[in-house]
């Protein structure tokens, strides 16, 4: 069996050629999309800064702009003739020891080099007196400096400078840059489609009646479904398979014709009835079966080149996932989630990390020599702030409430076995915890 670690690595290099000449980011169809709409897309062009930001020199302060030459000294008198708001900037010019009124983010006459904060004057002693519409005087409470509490021109940001590069995953702080530039639209690479389908005669689709004892409800679509809910990728979904090889077969090669990516649940076992190994065989090819790892060893990387007659522009790579639960979402998070994020053609630097913390084990793990474990765990605070990690007892692939009750994955490395408490482990935080 594959490790956990060579699984991941092989799939991240069979990624990489898929981008590079199956489907070359470069050649991708893009789209273009609103700002507003267009968070967790990922930008199919470069953004350069239409204007220099701040576009004028701009005050940082509540106080007074003084003209170029004034004297700046304490108890220096100056004479204020104007003001200057935020979107009204003052019209009129200045003589040396004049100045205006000025407004934080208000535009700094092209004659003032200074800002004095309110602060540094005797404006709190005489602002209940100031006639506006009358020039008045202010005295400097302490000496000033020349080109203090203006934001220059072009200081933060300049015209043509690089904003987002290719690849960029857009976030709200993307979108919030790209706002104060005024773009409202952003070409984005078109979304991946992503095929889900499960199998199994037992199956029943949520909203049916189950209508015999050995029915059970198909819910790793709806987790699968739920769990990509937030990449680029539209998703199709095929519904459920019966136990059958010639339907396995007509819906798996109808589902290649219209996806980049197919992921099933379930019948890649060796059971009499898992037929979708020898489908995935007949129309491509696996290229890693079985992962030492518990829950979800029975683990299919390959993909599907078509059939005999006709083959198809280019591959559709597939993951196949056993039928527990648990599994699914373990397979998930560890494999097929970072693989789509690094076929939507995001930057290497703006893939999603998954978070990784260490924790203090807070009860006895059971656990064999020879495969990685991912164990449910509640992960909570110490009284000194530190993480500790409580791993629960039953820990079955087919065990559904314990999933709704933990918060992480406790990972456990092949070598290892068993874990006594007050052991310090690796600990996985759920993603949706925080999202």
């Amino acid at each position: 069996m594959i490790t956990t670690d060579q699984l991941l690595h092989a799939i991240t290099k069979r990624v990489e050629i898929y981008n590079k000449i199956d489907a070359p980011i470069n050649k991708r169809a893009t789209e273009m999309c609103s700002l507003l709409e267009s968070r967790n897309k990922i930008l199919a062009d470069y953004i350069m800064s239409p204007f220099d930001v701040p576009r004028q020199n701009v005050s940082a302060m509540d106080g007074y702009a003084i003209a170029k030459g004034s004297t700046l000294s304490k108890a220096t008198m100056i004479e204020i003739v104007g003001e200057s708001q935020a979107g009204s900037p003052f019209a009129g010019s200045l003589k040396k020891d004049q100045g205006i009124r000025i407004f934080t983010g208000a535009v700094v006459p092209d004659g003032c080099n200074t800002v004095i904060m309110q602060e540094n004057t005797n404006f709190e002693f005489i602002k209940d007196s100031i006639d506006k519409t009358q020039p008045y005087e202010i005295i400097l409470a302490k000496a000033a400096d020349t080109d203090a509490h203006i934001r220059k021109q072009g200081e933060e940001i300049q015209q043509k400078e690089l904003m987002l590069p290719q690849g960029k995953r857009l976030n709200p702080a993307d979108i919030s840059l790209l706002a104060n530039l005024g773009i409202d639209k952003v070409k984005v690479f078109e979304p991946l489609t992503v095929g889900i389908l499960a199998t199994g005669d037992e199956l029943v689709t949520l909203g049916d009646k189950l209508t015999d004892s050995a029915q059970i409800y198909n819910s790793n679509t709806p987790t699968l479904k739920s769990m990509l809910s937030d990449l680029p990728i539209i998703i199709r979904d095929y519904g459920i398979i019966p136990d059958n090889l010639d339907k396995t077969t007509k819906i798996v090669s109808k589902a290649m014709q219209k996806c980049d990516v197919l992921i099933s649940t379930a019948g890649v076992s060796v059971g009499d009835y898992d037929f979708l190994t020898r489908v995935i065989e007949q129309l491509g090819q696996i290229n890693h079966y079985k992962v030492a790892m518990k829950p979800g060893k029975p683990f299919v990387f390959g993909e599907l080149l078509g059939d005999k007659n006709k083959k198809m522009a280019k591959p559709v790579l597939y993951f196949g996932l056993p039928g527990n639960p648990i599994s699914t979402v373990v397979g998930a998070l560890q494999f097929i989630i970072p693989a789509l994020w690094q076929l939507s053609a995001v930057s290497t630097q703006d893939q999603p990390m998954p978070l990784t913390v260490t924790a203090t084990l807070i009860n006895d793990i059971k656990k064999s020599v020879g495969r990685t474990d991912f164990q449910r765990g509640l992960l909570t605070r110490d009284k000194q702030g530190g993480y500790q990690v409580e791993s629960f007892f039953n820990q079955q692939s087919h065990r559904i409430k314990q999933l709704s009750r933990a918060n992480c994955l406790i990972v456990l490395s092949q070598d290892t076995g068993d874990i006594a408490s007050g052991t310090k482990v690796e600990v996985q935080p759920f993603p949706w915890l925080n999202s």
